[in-house]
């Protein structure tokens, strides 16, 4: 037994003597890395077996090690103890704050050996190193797609369940990814971060001023099959398709009305909810359409930006100059289907077709006699005002 107690007391001893010199004497059977102490190896291989011991109590989330468990409760408690110098950054974990710092030095030390790319982080470049291998280690159990990096899996996961988890705190909306939440706070706040170096306009998004961009430049590769129309990128093109098809691919879940694009079903369902998130910061109308408000903000600026090429007469908004183009054109593209008389814009035709139906929507408030027009009802106040001076 002694002879037994002093061997092991020897190979302890030879053990604590080698982790003092950084060597690591013990070695993994299934994976061949080698560890300094037994308690290092226990914990490595739950990696192997998959072991998890340490619950949240919280979410009951699973972890291997407690201080990863440590690390997670933070995110329920919202503690985040560490603090970057430069920009006064929080972060919950010391790891992660080293991290952050690489943005302040621009420190990129490690390397992609396929492309040479440099990334701040060693799980940047592995996560990085799936473009090249194609490796997919995330599948959905639901439709069977993979992915390469776990938040693209967890995003496309809420499309399953339907899980919304940010909340704009001004409206409500409610958003599956924190970009998209980031996206749209620049509506309420106006915050324009991309500008048209031609023009100066300014943009939300990148993607809007590479759009616009093409303006400019006159590039429009896009071109329809059926009608040789031409587009500036394939989404508008792939809905300008939909005219041609008749396909409504989006419909509202009060009223069955469908619709070609999600931003027109967007806009609709709003006459339902009543929502106007759109504000004018001028004089405070809301509206439930931002192009409402734009169209708005050119009462306030006197910004009329369509001109007409034959007279110089310019407007507002691209649909007036439309109409007043008809008086050059002499176009009459509106047909009475009862008497075939033909009009320039479908509000005269409305007006027009009271003559048939008979309807007289405008009422006297002081006497209820009825009018089909509303100039007629304006003519007739002044029997009871007495005011001669309202021209027409």
């Amino acid at each position: 037994m002694y002879r037994n107690d002093a061997a092991s007391q020897a190979f302890c001893n030879l053990t604590s003597h080698m982790i003092r010199r950084g060597d690591k004497a013990i070695k993994c059977e299934v994976c061949d890395q080698m560890f300094g102490s037994g308690s290092h190896l226990k914990v490595h291989m739950r990696i192997h077996t998959g072991d998890k011991p340490f619950k949240c109590k919280i979410c009951l989330a699973m972890f291997r090690q407690s201080g990863h468990l440590k690390g997670h409760m933070k995110m329920h408690t919202g503690e985040k103890p560490f603090k970057c110098k430069i920009c006064l950054a929080m972060f919950r974990q010391s790891a992660h704050l080293k991290g952050h710092m690489k943005i302040h030095s621009g420190e990129k030390s490690f390397r992609c050996e396929v492309c040479h790319k440099l990334f701040r982080q060693s799980s940047h470049l592995k996560t990085h190193m799936r473009i090249h291998t194609g490796d997919k280690p995330f599948k959905c159990e639901v439709c069977n797609r993979m992915f390469g990096h776990k938040n693209s899996f967890k995003i496309h996961m809420r499309m399953h369940t339907g899980d919304k988890p940010y909340r704009c705190k001004i409206c409500d909306t409610i958003f599956r990814q924190s970009s998209n939440l980031k996206m749209h706070m620049r509506i309420h706040t106006g915050y324009k971060t991309f500008r048209c170096e031609v023009c100066d306009k300014m943009f939300m998004r990148s993607n809007e001023i590479k759009y616009h961009m093409k303006i400019h430049t006159g590039e429009n590769t896009f071109r329809c099959e059926v009608c040789d129309k031409m587009f500036r990128c394939s989404s508008e093109i792939k809905n300008h398709m939909r005219i041609h098809t008749g396909d409504k691919p989006f419909k509202c879940e009060v009223c069955d009305r469908r619709f070609r694009l999600i931003g027109l079903l967007k806009d609709h369902v709003r006459t339902h909810t009543g929502d106007k998130p759109f504000r004018c910061k001028v004089c405070g109308t809301i509206f439930h359409k931002g192009s409402f408000l734009k169209r708005h903000m050119m009462l306030h600026t006197g910004e009329k930006p369509f001109r007409c090429e034959v007279c110089s007469k310019i407007f507002g908004h691209r649909d007036d100059l439309e109409k007043h183009m008809r008086i050059h054109n002499r176009d009459k593209v509106f047909r009475c289907e009862i008497c075939n008389k033909m009009f320039g814009q479908s509000s005269n035709l409305k007006c027009h077709m009271r003559i048939h139906t008979g309807e007289k929507p405008y009422a006297c408030i002081v006497c209820n006699t009825m009018f089909s027009l509303s100039n007629n009802l304006k003519r007739h106040m002044r029997i009871h005002t007495g005011d001669e001076t309202i021209k027409y």
